[in-house]
């Protein structure tokens, strides 16, 4: 099973995915590739799998994912290989994307893996505060850059299973262990 995780920059989507994967042995995280600079905190093949903008364009060629996309100038993308060597191995994956790689995926993958997705809300002020006071400190460009996606983003929420209000940290993951567990469920039923 793949649970998919979006929300705008700040939403929490991380810290949600740290915690699920703390409380839920089954489950693991499929970082992306990205072409950014690592930041503080960043754990090369854990964060995301880093590589430069050259060796991204070139795996693009070989068409090594099943999507990817450019955000705040860096590339961003779904591994082919990584994704179904997790899916064979029967773990939960958990990712975070996205609106736009969320629609590929589902697209994509619809007939072959079960697909849970859950879209993180957060009021746009309390979205602001957050991205202000990240570890990372984005420039007060990058928050602009950042703040402006944010009804682009909530367009989207159609898309999604679940949309849950992020504004209690342990209420959210409490309640998105309860989806996963629920779906689960109803995948060995079916």
């Amino acid at each position: 099973m793949l649970v998919i995780l979006s929300g705008v920059a700040g939403a929490g989507k991380d810290t949600i995915k740290k915690e699920l994967i703390k409380r839920m042995e089954q489950v693991e995280s499929l970082p992306s590739f990205t072409s950014r600079p690592m930041r503080e905190g960043d754990v090369a093949g854990q964060t995301y799998n880093f590589v430069s903008r050259e060796e991204f364009e070139e795996m693009i060629k070989r068409e090594e994912f099943y999507e990817y996309d450019i955000h705040h100038n860096q590339y961003y993308g779904t591994s082919k290989k990584l994704l179904n060597e997790k899916v064979r191995s029967g773990k939960i994956i958990v990712k975070d994307i996205d609106v736009n790689g969320t629609e590929h995926l589902k697209e994509l993958l619809k007939n072959d893996t079960k697909i849970v997705t859950i879209f993180l809300r957060v009021p746009k002020e309390e979205l602001k505060r957050r991205l202000e006071t990240r570890i990372d400190k984005p420039s007060p460009a990058e928050v602009i850059l950042r703040l402006n996606r944010f009804d682009y983003e909530e367009s989207k929420i159609n898309l999604y299973d679940y949309v849950l209000k992020n504004d209690d940290l342990e209420k959210t993951v409490q309640i998105v262990m309860t989806i996963i567990e629920n779906e689960q469920r109803m995948e060995k039923q079916s």
